[in-house]
């Protein structure tokens, strides 16, 4: 159970499975932080199937912009879920592929891809309700 039990130095602290936790060191935070992003997910899911170039990455997600689609790639590989590797062609060719943290990581992202798949419904209903409620 996580709550908040009081304070370090000033800023609360938060028990998380057992062990205590400022904002500002929460593994979970910074992790979920980085990895939430609209993007992150199917991009990993993306390259689940082996190294990708960027134009490939783009069609497999069409409604992403170039922009957020380095953005996003830049951000992957900053927390070490993905390589980035410049061949030296005319022009240079990239290609994207998961490292091992990417690919230890790909193993839930599954789970919550199949999770989110088997309970679409439901949380497309319990909103619709919600919504209904609320107007």
């Amino acid at each position: 159970m996580n709550k908040i039990v009081g304070k370090i130095d000033g800023e609360q602290v938060i028990v998380v499975m057992g062990q205590v936790f400022t904002r500002s060191d929460c593994p979970v935070r910074d992790v979920l932080d980085n990895i939430g992003g609209k993007w992150n997910t199917l991009m990993i899911l993306a390259l689940a199937e082996g190294p990708m170039r960027f134009s490939a990455l783009r069609r497999l997600i069409p409604d992403i912009s170039q922009r957020m689609l380095t953005q996003t790639l830049r951000d992957l590989q900053r927390d070490g879920y993905i390589d980035r590797t410049v061949f030296p062609t005319q022009p240079p060719s990239v290609e994207y592929r998961l490292t091992s943290l990417g690919q230890s990581f790909l193993g839930l992202v599954k789970q919550l891809a199949g999770w989110s798949a088997e309970n679409h419904a439901a949380i497309r209903t319990a909103r619709t309700a919600y919504d209904a409620r609320e107007l």
